[in-house]
């Protein structure tokens, strides 16, 4: 699934890159470190690869 905001799309790559072990999982934080337990690396790597070109900074609640 493609991610819906930026900071969306940030968090999936901060946790896609602690999965691949190129930062440490303690450093992970809020919702990287819960996609990093619950996501698989595909999941991961679909929404962290979405262009951040008209994305809203954060998506809204609803």
């Amino acid at each position: 699934m493609p991610a819906k905001s930026q900071a969306q799309q940030k968090a999936a790559g901060a946790a896609l890159a602690a999965k691949r072990g190129d930062m440490p999982k303690s450093e992970l934080k809020g919702a990287s470190r819960s996609m990093a337990e619950s996501m698989s690396e595909k999941e991961l790597d679909k929404m962290a690869s979405t262009p951040r070109k008209g994305k809203p900074q954060h998506a809204s609640k609803g």
